[in-house]
């Protein structure tokens, strides 16, 4: 079972804005493999797990080294995608994306073949969602994302030389707001949008969803793009 801080710690941005409460030392940066803290999605997860046996059905680790200064920030596993393979975006078609972009723009290198084992490796860079388990029909309950993340926290926490974020969507923006102290009306969701948090920049982009791209709210280009601005900035030290 995840262990639950029972302290906390704060410090402030350079702007004076405060960073929310950090975890104390003894929160994980991950759910155990039959984490019990979201009756929901444990409900499905067992589901999954007598439909598919052989899939992996848990609450899906972060990808990625913990000294990267990247992190990617999505919603939650697919339930076809991470949740079957064990590893984020990789699956479906928001992984051939993602990690298209991420070898393009020097944050990965191999080759990208959906799945876990394929010898794709992230340079300088670490992929985690806002809610480590799958949710039925790709939708977390408010309370399932309030719940999750203390993880989240818990994984920038042991980041040290985090410098940029990218919320993939809406919902994972406002996650990482909340973990970083910051309000929603000083740092809106937009496409592109690029707020700062202290010395970590967070760089919003559309969900690289198959549903965003076949509606042409998200193209290649546009995606693209964020991770080359991320590319340049941590390029400029």
């Amino acid at each position: 079972m995840p262990r639950v801080a029972t302290k906390t710690t704060s410090s402030k941005t350079a702007s004076g804005g405060r960073i929310s409460a950090r975890p104390a030392a003894d929160v994980v940066a991950g759910p155990s493999h039959d984490c019990p803290l979201c009756p929901r999605l444990v409900e499905y997860r067992l589901d999954n797990r007598a439909r598919h046996p052989d899939w992996f059905n848990a609450p899906v680790p972060s990808f990625g080294e913990r000294g990267a200064r990247l992190l990617i920030v999505g919603l939650a596993p697919g339930v076809q995608g991470a949740n079957r393979t064990g590893r984020p975006f990789t699956g479906d078609y928001a992984g051939d994306l993602l990690y298209a972009t991420l070898l393009e723009h020097g944050f990965a290198k191999g080759a990208y073949r959906a799945s876990p084992d394929d010898g794709l490796t992230l340079i300088d860079c670490r992929i985690s969602n806002g809610v480590r388990c799958v949710p039925p029909q790709n939708k977390p309950l408010p309370i399932e994302i309030n719940t999750c993340r203390q993880f989240l926290t818990a994984t920038l926490d042991e980041m040290k030389q985090l410098r940029a974020i990218v919320a993939l969507g809406r919902i994972a923006h406002d996650t990482v707001l909340k973990v970083l102290g910051m309000r929603a009306s000083v740092a809106p969701f937009s496409h592109g949008a690029v707020h700062r948090a202290g010395n970590v920049s967070l760089y919003d982009s559309y969900h690289c969803s198959r549903y965003n791209t076949n509606t042409r709210v998200l193209t290649t280009e546009m995606f693209s793009a964020v991770f080359a601005r991320v590319r340049s900035d941590l390029d400029k030290g």
